[in-house]
């Protein structure tokens, strides 16, 4: 993933303390970007729904949308909302390959409680 990209205007620059990519999850996200093509940043997304009212989205997108908040942490590019920012503060993205619970995992320090398979939280 690009480390040197020039932040456009209305883009703020965030840190770890709002979402921290984990090695795995980042070497596991740079191999996505290159095979996926579909763009170099990752955008988090909180949006109602899941079987605890709030559920995470992820997908890769071109470029940050003005208000985003880009965070950098181990190679990746994390694009968040204000909105989503609000419930993400403190957030931990990982990724294990095991074949049983394996896949990205979220770990939000805000969550007063989570479904078994980790997408969906409330708070």
């Amino acid at each position: 993933m690009i480390e040197t990209v020039e932040i456009p205007a209305g883009v703020r620059e965030g840190n770890e303390k709002l979402v921290l990519v984990t090695p795995a999850a980042g070497a596991k996200l740079a191999a996505l970007v290159a095979r996926e093509q579909k763009g170099d940043f990752l955008r988090v997304k909180i949006t109602g729904g899941g079987c605890n009212g709030l559920s995470y989205k992820m997908k890769f997108v071109d470029a940050p949308k003005r208000g985003d908040i880009l965070v950098r942490s181990a190679g990746a590019m994390v694009l968040v909302d204000t909105k989503s920012a609000l419930y993400l503060r403190g957030t931990e993205l990982d990724y294990s390959d095991k074949l049983v619970g394996g896949g990205f995992k979220f770990s939000n320090p805000n969550a007063k409680s989570s479904c078994s398979c980790g997408e969906s939280f409330s708070i």
